[in-house]
């Protein structure tokens, strides 16, 4: 049975409750994060293969602060409310929330993951939450990015358009 709340926005609060309650059905979650500012194919491939690991996957997206001191100015393209509306409804996705802090690790600790799953073009000992994930019985999934689909390289492609 899937989750009641599936592709749901959850806060803090309701997104806690929901992974004890998955945890006790003895459903495994995966957790992935990101800017998610441009939604495109490489973003819903790497969601298929995280959500390919568990029986539900929660995506943790980064605030507007919080791109912004990642990316610089000018970015998020969208606002978080927006972003997150549009993971959410990926099919692959179960649930989505946004935090605000630095690093995924809050969200981490909160919902225990079985499996924490990021890009191949981090190295696992760079991977925020990796160790604690490891220390729970958890394991840590690197998945291949796709070659050319990256939100920067569709901004640069849009600005040298001609006008």
């Amino acid at each position: 049975m899937k989750a009641p709340d599936t592709g749901a926005v959850l806060g803090r609060d309701r997104l806690a409750a929901w992974a004890q309650e998955q945890h006790a059905a003895g459903r495994t979650i995966a957790f992935t994060n990101g800017c998610f500012d441009l939604i495109h194919r490489g973003h819903l491939e790497s969601l298929k293969l995280a959500a390919a690991h568990a029986d539900d996957l929660i995506v943790g997206l980064n605030s507007d602060a919080s791109v912004t001191a990642l990316k610089g100015s000018g970015r998020p393209l969208l606002p978080a409310d927006d972003r997150a509306a549009l993971i959410a409804a990926l099919r692959p996705v179960s649930a989505v929330t946004i935090f605000a802090e630095p690093t995924p690790r809050e969200v981490i600790l909160l919902i225990r993951p079985d499996v924490l799953v990021k890009g191949s073009e981090y190295e696992e000992a760079d991977i925020v939450g990796a160790r604690e994930v490891k220390s729970w019985g958890g394991r840590v999934v690197r998945v291949p990015m796709v070659p050319g689909w990256s939100t920067s390289q569709i901004i640069d492609a849009i600005r040298e358009l001609p006008r």
